[in-house]
């Protein structure tokens, strides 16, 4: 597939910079990777422990010369040490994602995503980073019921992986009001696209769904399907992750945004949408809802617009029919 990442998204000469991904080997990260390659980047360093992440991710790029590879865990502080020297940007991926693992191992979670993330943060600190830009999630929101959602107002959160995204941004401006340090923060909204995992027991929902009808088998739909997500192609996340690197508003640091398209659909137009894509007339089997879901999310994005300058190029009809034929291409037989 060619690359997705011809348009700019930054102003910046980035051919003398050094950058850190961590988790550079999953999904969003080596997009990111991808991204920062095509343009030219000075040096790319990608940390990961390949427990969610896969090598064959980024195979393409480690051949480069300007590319470097750390396998390491970030509950390990001194490889985070390691990772951050003679780095000037980080952008940080590495997690555990899924609210049911949460649930279900919560140390675990909190391992990674809360004593990982503060030793990354800290790492990047003493390292003299120059900005420091994280992945959260759009789950901070918790059971408010406010739509759109709009980020100075959340609800309590209803998982452990809720709460350890909502303590990586506390530690964040925490970071930010100590010791002057530039960290952005990025609210994800169900994100999907080419490289994310059909497989394993936490897979999201569309690599699910894409999985079963290529293999002509009827997906599982939690509850009712009129669940509704602001779902958001990995291109936008990208884009959102290279503007926070070098946006030059003042006062967009130490805050966190939304990062979604700004539209809704519920999970069964969702299926329709792919049934169509693969001109299937398969039919989803339902099943009870899961724990610690929220009914309905959906994402106000203008302060990502004003202060990082984001403005979202794929909608979701766009965004799943390239990610259908990457799947297809993959996995498809």
């Amino acid at each position: 597939m060619a690359t997705l990442y011809k348009k700019n998204y930054h102003q910046t000469d980035i051919s003398d910079s050094s950058f850190l991904i961590t988790g550079g080997a999953g999904f969003i990260g080596s997009n990111i990777v991808e991204y920062l390659v095509e343009h030219g980047a000075g040096k790319i360093r990608i940390l990961d422990d390949l427990s969610e992440g896969k090598r064959t991710n980024i195979d393409q790029f480690e051949k480069l010369d300007n590319v470097e590879f750390i396998q390491g865990d970030i509950s390990d502080a001194a490889a985070c040490l390691k990772a951050c020297d003679g780095i000037d940007y980080v952008s940080h991926q590495a997690a555990l994602g899924s609210v049911p693992r949460s649930i279900a191992t919560p140390l675990v979670t909190n391992n990674a995503n809360v004593t990982g993330f503060v030793n990354m943060l800290s790492a990047a600190k003493d390292a003299g980073v120059k900005r420091f830009v994280y992945a959260s999630s759009s789950s901070v929101y918790g059971d408010s019921p406010t739509l759109p959602k709009v980020e100075d107002s959340i609800g309590k959160p209803l998982s452990p992986y809720a709460v350890s995204k909502y303590i990586n941004e506390l530690y964040s401006s925490v970071f930010a009001v100590n010791y002057g340090f530039e960290t952005i923060g990025l609210r994800y909204f169900n994100v999907f696209g080419p490289r994310q995992k059909p497989d394993g027991p936490y897979a999201a929902v569309i690599p699910l769904f894409m999985d079963a009808i290529l293999k002509q088998e009827s997906p599982n739909i939690d509850g009712d399907g009129e669940q509704s997500r602001d779902f958001t192609f990995v291109v936008n996340a990208v884009e959102a992750n290279i503007r926070s690197l070098f946006t030059t508003v003042p006062e967009a640091t130490g805050k966190v945004y939304n990062i979604a398209f700004g539209e809704r659909r519920t999970v069964n137009q969702l299926f329709d949408v792919l049934k169509s894509l693969a001109n299937s007339t398969m039919d989803a089997s339902y099943r009870e809802p899961r724990p610690g879901d929220v009914r309905h999310s959906l994402a106000d994005i203008d302060n990502a617009r004003k202060f990082i300058g984001y403005s979202p190029e794929y909608d979701i009809q766009e965004g799943l029919k390239i990610t259908f034929d990457w799947f297809k291409n993959e996995f498809g037989s």
